[in-house]
């Protein structure tokens, strides 16, 4: 059944369907399930007032059907069942659309490769099965090749990074920033194979598959116990490449140590300084930078002014100082 609310009455778990075009606004589709509370603000932001929604797909307005706890909030990160996708299909066509077309707008293009992106990853997430993630690797090579060939749309990617810490957004953004960190430090030298190491910045967080889904949405700080487990995603990632015959050089030292710190207290090994590779130490950084915008039900995100200004002053032993100084002017 459908009804039309106002946009200001939109809740997670509703299935909205936008009035205009998909030229109009930043969506991938015309019609989904709402996510998190960034899908409502998008929608706002493109000024569109009234929307109609699917009460048989999704939740009903009012909506007595999700009640959540003060200072709780709603995840739907692996709450669903499991969707299979082909390999044909797990690459949005939006995202393959958007980076061949050379006559869209810089603006619009980013747009549309930053949120297929995050499709792309959702998609993996949900059928992380061998012919998926290489062809997933085929879409982030040429995501990699838009960064690296297009200063203007990278910019904007980065401009409009969402920070609702979903693990596919979280993956895309340390992605797209790692990436462009490893453009500015490897501009001109042939030693660095960037589709690998899109790849591996990308996929870092793959092994969260294998991490109890009560652990990975606890709207809560984890307990001991729980982190124990949570410390092994790293080694999973390397674990599921491997399974897959796609575990390069760069994804294996990326799955590895992109939770190593320079201080050594870290995990899973606890490595120190020079023990850490560059590509491990990009992935620590963009990693922790993404934590800290990103909105938790136990703490506000940062701005990234504020996140930057704590990475130096209260975190800096965590990571290579020329290479943190090198990620704070992307943001100039």
């Amino acid at each position: 059944m459908l009804k039309t609310i106002k946009t200001s009455e939109l809740d997670v778990g509703m299935y909205v369907i936008l009035p205009s075009s998909w030229l109009k606004h930043s969506f991938l589709k015309g019609s989904f399930t709402i996510n998190n509370q960034e899908d409502i603000q998008r929608i706002t932001d493109f000024g569109i007032h009234e929307v109609s929604i699917d009460t048989a797909k999704g939740l009903s307005f009012p909506n007595t059907e999700m009640i959540s706890h003060a200072g709780d909030e709603p995840q739907l990160e692996d709450q669903q069942a499991p969707v299979q996708w082909s390999p044909e299909k797990i690459v949005p066509d939006e995202l393959k659309e958007a980076l061949k077309d050379r006559k869209m707008a810089k603006e619009k293009k980013a747009t549309v490769v930053y949120h297929s992106s995050v499709e792309l990853m959702k998609r993996l997430l949900d059928d992380p099965k061998t012919e998926n993630i290489r062809e997933v690797k085929k879409g982030i090579a040429d995501v990699v090749d838009g960064i690296i060939l297009d200063d203007a749309t990278a910019k904007h990617m980065l401009a409009i990074t969402t920070h609702d810490y979903y693990t596919y957004t979280h993956s895309v953004n340390v992605g797209i920033l790692s990436i462009m960190l490893s453009k500015a430090l490897f501009k001109n030298m042939d030693s660095h194979n960037m589709h690998e190491l899109g790849a591996g910045f990308f996929l870092h967080d793959l092994g969260k598959v294998r991490v109890d889904p009560a652990i990975i949405n606890k709207p809560g700080k984890l307990t001991e116990e729980e982190m124990k487990k949570m410390r092994t995603h790293p080694w999973q990632s390397y674990k599921i490449l491997t399974e897959a015959n796609q575990l390069s050089e760069e994804c294996r030292i990326i799955a590895l140590q992109h939770h190593e710190r320079e201080d050594g207290r870290g995990y899973p090994r606890r490595l120190r300084g020079e023990q850490i590779h560059i590509y491990g130490r990009i992935g620590c950084i963009a990693d922790v930078y993404d934590a800290l915008t990103a909105a938790r039900s136990y703490k506000p995100k940062l701005s990234p002014f504020e996140a930057l200004r704590i990475m130096k002053e209260e975190m800096i032993n965590h990571f290579h100082k020329d290479l943190f100084e090198r990620f704070v002017l992307l943001f100039r």
